[in-house]
């Protein structure tokens, strides 16, 4: 078993993915009335990317718990994890207004996503946010680092000159 898959915010977003896939099934399987082919498009587009954000949460997660993984990439993937758990609840709210009957299973969704998402924060106050190279667009350094700061990295005398092996190579 991979480190990854012991985290708890792993487990529930699996939880979450087999849940999202029972509910793609029982819609499929639901008489909805529709009288609108744009209506039926729009439960068939519902249905695709609830399974693909159900699928990526996990992924996402396993991608981003490297502990060595610097600070903005593990910000990113988890930019992307809130994304697709709150699209989750907005595509299940449209199953829910074209008039899928068991709203229980849309209920139990978003109580699961909630669940998720408390140890989801945990998980994230966990990042080694000084393990970092500066985000040059801005969006996921760390607090007091901005993307316009002078790398300390550029301050490291570099000279050629000690690599003389390596024309060689």
């Amino acid at each position: 078993m991979q480190q990854w898959e012991q985290l708890p915010v792993y487990q529930k977003a699996r939880e979450i993915m087999d849940l999202v896939g029972s509910i793609i099934d029982s819609v499929e399987k639901t008489d909805i009335e529709v009288n609108d082919p744009i209506e039926a498009e729009m439960i068939q587009h519902n249905l695709k990317y609830m399974g693909i954000n159900a699928g990526t949460i996990p992924a996402k997660i396993a991608g981003a718990s490297s502990e060595d993984m610097l600070y903005d990439i593990k910000m990113e993937n988890a930019a992307i994890i809130r994304k697709a758990a709150r699209e989750l609840i907005t595509d299940a709210r449209g199953l829910q207004m074209h008039g899928y009957p068991d709203t229980e299973y849309l209920d139990l969704l978003r109580t699961e996503v909630d669940e998720f998402r408390v140890l989801f924060a945990e998980w994230v106050k966990t990042f080694d946010c000084w393990n970092y190279v500066i985000d040059r667009w801005g969006l996921f350094n760390p607090p007091g680092v901005n993307y316009d700061d002078v790398d300390p990295d550029d301050d490291i005398p570099f000279n050629f000159e000690d690599f003389d092996g390596l024309d060689d190579l």
